[in-house]
């Protein structure tokens, strides 16, 4: 796909902003300094307008101040963001080329090319739309779905959003003086894999695992006088564990760890909104102990998120299906395709909804190449299986 630049400015907030620094919370603090691009394919509908939309992200900005602001440091090193109002970079370009010409879509690392905020025209047959989500250290993707919601409101002319944002990340404080109660094993060092690590490039492919196929799974958890009620993610991402285990070829020695990040904003007590801008994870008991936890580490920098931290022989899956991932309308109805642009650590897993709704799910997954045809082979050799008996539930 060839892309032609047609300009670029600076998109600033439509009214004045508090001039201000925002403290981060420790939670931010341990997050990876990535950005994580998303891409949004929609369907042609009239003349393009890029003016709308960028009139509506000027519009956003205002109560969504920060994004337009800057990640600084304070005087001692530590992250802030320096709300500045300098804005956020709007790049407009355009193609030829046609959605079908790439008869579906994987994540790449192409894309990593574009820059991090993108208006693309497709004539005729289709457009995309592809902004940045953000540095993970300002917000997680329950805010930055909340932001693009509220840029898609100003955009089909609704006179203020629906759901204001909370910008208030002293409710994720430690505690004075700090009290961990856990012994928060997320944080340790990586297991070493054993035996030689050779440098291997990594891939990215997508599989879908059917809604009949995710009830013959849940209805195997119980079998051999089961009594637990494990949710289908829990269950969901224990099989795939397993099918990336048996795809490395680990030997039985070898230890191996999955982490799994967990929406904290209704566990919380109180709970905190839907509309927090930041990141947030886990029950209130261990979110808290987490929290003061990382405030008695020396260097809270040594427990930020690395690339080894997910890499074989550890998995990271993280569940993205009941993320509001088709709900923006930017006036052109429901989105062909809302996921990752590419998934820049081996080891990543997403698992995404269904553009559909039909039930199913897709899997995002980032292995080392020679892992992913027998992740592949694993994991559908199962849910043939799976798939051959009745749900009973």
């Amino acid at each position: 796909m060839e892309v032609t630049v047609k300009g670029s400015n600076m998109i600033f907030p439509a009214q004045h902003s508090p001039k201000v620094t925002h403290w981060i919370s420790n939670l931010d603090m341990v997050q990876a300094t990535v950005h994580v691009p998303l891409l949004f394919f929609d369907k042609p509908y009239g003349t393009p307008q890029p003016q709308v939309l960028k009139e509506a992200l000027s519009k956003t900005l205002v109560p969504f101040y920060p994004m337009a602001g800057r990640l600084g440091c304070d005087e001692n090193g530590r992250f802030q963001i320096t709300c500045n109002a300098e804005g956020v970079l709007w790049i407009e370009a355009e193609t030829s080329s046609v959605i079908d010409d790439l008869a579906g879509f994987t994540p790449c690392s192409q894309l990593q090319k574009f820059p991090h905020l993108i208006a693309l025209e497709i004539p005729l047959r289709t457009r995309f739309l592809w902004p940045s989500y953000t540095l993970h250290t300002v917000c997680d993707g329950t805010t930055v779905l909340h932001f693009i919601s509220s840029w898609s409101e100003m955009a089909r002319g609704l006179s203020q959003i629906s759901m204001p944002a909370l910008i208030d990340r002293t409710l994720l404080r430690a505690r004075v003086p700090p009290t961990p109660r856990f012994h928060h094993l997320e944080y340790n060092p990586p297991p070493s894999l054993l035996g030689p690590n050779n440098p291997t490039p990594s891939s990215v492919s997508v599989f879908k695992i059917t809604q009949n196929q995710l009830n013959t799974l849940k209805a195997k958890s119980w079998e051999h006088e089961n009594k637990t009620n494990y949710s289908i993610y829990t269950i969901l991402a224990a099989y795939i564990w397993r099918c990336a285990t048996k795809a490395r070829g680990l030997s039985y020695d070898q230890p191996t760890r999955l982490l799994m990040p967990t929406n904290g904003r209704p566990r919380l007590h109180p709970p905190l909104p839907s509309s927090y801008l930041g990141n947030a994870r886990m029950d209130n008991e261990y979110l808290r102990s987490v929290i003061d936890y990382l405030e008695t580490l020396p260097d809270i920098k040594a427990a930020r998120g690395k690339p080894e931290t997910y890499q074989c022989p550890s998995l990271f899956i993280n569940k993205w299906s009941r993320l509001p991932l088709h709900d923006a309308d930017f006036c052109w109805g429901r989105p062909l395709y809302t996921g990752p642009a590419n998934v820049i650590s081996e080891g990543k897993i997403f698992i995404m909804p269904s553009t559909t709704d039909d039930g199913s799910l897709s899997l995002v997954a980032c292995l080392q190449t020679p892992h992913m045809k027998p992740f592949e082979e694993h994991l559908y050799q199962g849910l043939m299986s799976f798939d051959n008996k009745k749900a009973r539930y």
